[in-house]
């Protein structure tokens, strides 16, 4: 057997030949052996077809280190083994550039910013709801409330028109990966996507506005043209997409899954409401929406991890937050769903320089959603078996395709 045959398959959702595996809400059951075993597991990614062999990083204190690290874990240097392309977004940069780009947006996305939006997020999420019921159970709630209530919240943010955004989840399925879209169709839903932005873009030029888009055209003009439109672009599909399949998930967990006397976990939050945030938290720990662990990092020089593991330069490393979010030393008993666990120091939303920008925002949309559905509709409940939900294949996001519900 070569070295590369004995290596595990990654992302954990596909096989080896990359036939994605029938997807869920659980997470691949490795990931709780990985991170009370070996720190470091040879893994091997299929990029355009080739084999590309990397080496998985586990345990919490490793993950933390190489996040934090951009001179010596280069994001950029490891384009190449990517599975969707991020060049010109802020995922694919290190060091000044990133900053730079980063900097363009980020006071928007500031804990005091987003504090500022509570009463916006409320609002938009109430709307949707009301919309729901208005239509009658059964109800789709990816479909009829959480889609719709977290494109109009980072739509409203970016300033983009209202009939516009549905448009956005098509394209947004092609920019994540999903599934029943051909080459031609991505590629032209890329251009159609990218044109659209472009002229948003152009239009704020003439006419600056207040919006987010008005300050991307102002700020970021200077940058290439590329960069300019990746930015919105991972601004909108990751701010919508990460935040719906959130929603979803987790109901789909709190509906299903045994939580103490009351029976369920969302039993228990319409009995304990007040313990909706740790509910979250864990949540965000045990059932993180990011489907293939971090972006892969180039390591730039030889370096030893706090827990003695060594790699050379040139090795190609992917951090994972799944495994670092069971590490038992930092997690005790860590698959055990605990909505009193505190701290939860959880690695979803990354850490360092390229922790998700977006993640005060998204964290306030999934607790505004959640404690509105469990005031609004206690008695919510799946309306199929949870068996029959159909999850994305092969999607970055994970999440359900559509989730049934009735009231």
């Amino acid at each position: 057997m070569t070295d590369i045959e004995a290596r595990l398959p990654h992302p954990f959702y596909q096989d080896a030949d990359g036939v994605n595996r029938p997807p869920g809400p659980r997470k691949h059951p490795d990931y709780a052996r990985f991170a009370a075993g070996s720190p470091v597991v040879p893994i091997v990614r299929r990029v355009g077809g080739e084999p590309v062999p990397a080496l998985l990083i586990c345990r919490y204190a490793d993950v933390r280190e190489v996040l934090r690290r951009q001179d010596v874990f280069s994001r950029a240097a490891a384009a190449y083994a990517d599975e969707v392309d991020v060049s010109g977004t802020m995922l694919g940069m290190d060091g000044a550039e990133h900053a730079r780009v980063r900097g363009t947006v980020k006071d928007a996305f500031t804990r005091p910013a987003v504090d500022g939006l509570r009463d916006a997020v409320r609002t938009a999420a109430e709307e949707r709801l009301s919309a729901m019921v208005v239509r009658g159970a059964p109800a789709d709630l990816v479909r009829d409330f959480a889609v719709p209530f977290a494109l109009d919240v980072i739509c409203d943010l970016l300033g983009l028109p209202a009939d516009d955004r549905m448009r956005f989840r098509r394209w947004g399925d092609m920019f994540l990966g999903a599934g029943d879209l051909s080459r031609e169709e991505a590629a032209r839903s890329a251009e159609e996507m990218g044109g659209y932005l472009w002229e948003q873009l152009e239009q704020r030029r003439d006419r600056p506005g207040d919006d987010l888009l008005g300050r991307i055209a102002t700020v970021a003009a200077d940058q290439p043209v590329d960069v300019q439109i990746k930015l919105p672009i991972s601004l909108v599909v990751g701010g919508w997409e990460t935040t719906a399949s959130s929603i979803a998930t987790f109901v789909h967990v709190l509906q299903t899954e045994p939580y103490g006397p009351a029976g369920t976990g969302w039993a228990h939050l319409v009995a304990h409401p007040e313990r909706l945030d740790g509910a979250v938290a864990e949540l965000e720990r045990l059932h993180s929406t990011a489907n293939g662990d971090e972006m892969p990092r180039r390591v730039m020089a030889d370096v030893t991890l706090p827990s003695g593991a060594r790699l050379a330069a040139g090795d190609i490393v992917v951090p994972s937050h799944d495994a670092a979010n069971r590490d038992p030393a930092v997690f005790p008993d860590p698959e055990r769903m605990d909505f009193d666990r505190a701290p939860t120091p959880h690695l979803s939303f990354g850490h360092g320089a390229h922790y998700c920008i977006g993640a005060h925002l998204g964290a306030l949309e999934v607790r505004t959603a959640l404690g509105l559905l469990l005031r609004e509709l206690p008695g919510l409940r799946l309306a199929v078996p949870p068996d029959e939900v159909p999850w994305k294949p092969g999607h970055a996001i994970l999440g359900p395709v559509g989730l049934p519900v009735t009231w």
